[in-house]
């Protein structure tokens, strides 16, 4: 399963991703309400009971390159996401799912990229140099994290109007990490209760600390050297308002995934000794992606016009309050644990859709897409900015037969800058500012 996926990508809404399957992403992320094909699963699994009897299987993937800059507003200085490495992208995200329906009773199983985000800046960016002592370290600063979602799904017809559905997920999640942390924001997180352990002294010790560097990567463009697996789930319902009007809500559940765990390596940044490597386990304590509650509507102006709004409400507060890292050293047993303030707020998402069939064959589609900023300024990581919120899609579908078709769709996040003035998640004054363009093309087959 790892081979399918070479990679994680920038999300838009936190870390979350707009919408699943070409189909959704065209039309604004939307999906509540009406029929997306196998990719409903990921949306809402009542949906899946608007296809015909038989069955149905979509392969597709999407593809995303980022510009993400980070700003030095006290020098001046930028760091882009445009070195070479395995965690800077372009990122690759297949997805194929398959389903079946026989009366009133829909059963599906699929494969889905959920959520990620990932950069990579130069070694010999202001990021890879110490504020305390001005030491240029050479080391890189990096992210890539993918959560990866396997939903087993099921839809009921309970009766004309009514039908109901939910899915099982099982749920992977994988991480690469390079953080540079300066000696001022070790002194941070120590003031604010955020630093412990048997390792702190020993660390705090060393003549002339300029900071410290964590560090797992499995260098490979799949997967992550930490990861965790667990499970997840939703529930949901529509109902046919009119012949051309339905209603779909849907609750997802924040997800149990088991902390990310693998091997890192902690190095302490001396001004007089150099650096001093650690080999060691890494722990990502309780990573988890939020509940969300998500309602929409789906209307047939005529048998060629079709629009769909959908409204979302993510629970991050309750996931993303902080993220915490440990570290126990090989050698000595010795561990150091950090949490750093990331301080999510829920955040309110809005996507419209709007479908025009132009032929029997051929229908256009396009979109705009909404969400909330769901971290405060103080918040930002360099390597986790993730701060674009509003996009605009477009894409299409074309009938290659009486029971298949092309979906594709495109994506443009607009640029949003977000500033962190100090410590403890910065030890220089930063505005990250990152914008995308993305792309997803999936084959669909009815059987």
């Amino acid at each position: 399963m790892a081979l399918f996926w070479s990679g994680s990508a920038h999300a838009t809404d936190g870390f979350n991703f707009i919408g699943y399957g070409p189909t959704s992403i065209a039309m604004g992320g939307t999906g509540a309400a009406y029929d997306i094909g196998p990719a409903g699963m990921m949306i809402n699994p009542a949906t899946l009971a608007l296809m015909p009897d038989g069955c149905d299987g979509q392969i597709g993937g999407d593809i995303i390159t980022s510009n993400l800059k980070i700003r030095n507003t006290a020098t001046g200085e930028v760091a882009h996401s445009n070195s070479e490495g395995t965690n800077n992208g372009p990122y690759y995200a297949p997805e194929v799912a398959f389903v079946c329906r026989k009366g009133r009773y829909t059963l599906g199983i699929g494969s889905f990229a959920a959520a990620g985000v990932g950069t990579q800046y130069a070694a010999d960016s202001f990021l890879s140099r110490t504020v305390t002592n001005t030491t240029d370290t050479g080391l890189r600063n990096f992210s890539r994290m993918l959560t990866l979602r396997i939903p087993v799904s099921a839809a009921y017809q309970v009766t004309d109007r009514l039908a109901v559905g939910g899915s099982l997920d099982v749920v992977w999640t994988s991480m690469n990490v390079g953080l540079l942390l300066d000696t001022s924001q070790i002194g941070t997180l120590a003031a604010q209760q955020r630093l412990s352990g048997s390792l702190v002294p020993t660390l705090l010790g060393i003549p002339q600390l300029s900071g410290g560097y964590l560090n797992f990567t499995n260098h490979s463009i799949v997967g992550g050297a930490a990861e965790g697996w667990g499970i997840g789930g939703k529930l949901g319902a529509t109902y046919q308002v009119s012949r051309r009007t339905r209603l779909g809500i849907v609750y997802s559940f924040k997800t149990s995934v088991s902390d990310l765990t693998g091997h890192s390596t902690l190095t302490a940044v001396s001004a007089v000794a150099g650096n001093i490597p650690l080999s060691g386990k890494v722990r990502v304590r309780d990573f988890q992606g939020p509940a969300q509650f998500t309602a929409g509507v789906f209307h047939e102006f005529s048998d060629r016009l079709s629009v769909a709004v959908d409204y979302q409400r993510v629970f991050w507060g309750s996931a993303m309050k902080n993220v915490s890292v440990g570290f126990k050293d090989d050698a000595s047993g010795a561990d150091i644990n950090l949490s750093f303030p990331t301080n999510y707020r829920d955040t309110n998402v809005v996507g419209v859709g709007v479908q025009y069939r132009l032929t029997p064959r051929f229908a256009v589609r396009g979109g705009f897409h909404y969400a909330d900023e769901p971290t405060p300024g103080h918040g930002v990581l360099a390597i986790i900015p993730s701060t674009p919120t509003t996009n605009i899609t477009g894409g299409g579908s074309w009938a290659l037969g009486k029971n298949s078709a092309l979906d594709f769709a495109l994506t443009y996040a607009f640029p949003k800058s977000v500033s962190n003035d100090g410590p403890p998640n910065t030890a220089a004054p930063i505005e990250a500012t990152h914008s995308q363009i993305a792309a997803s093309i999936a084959f669909r087959k009815h059987f």
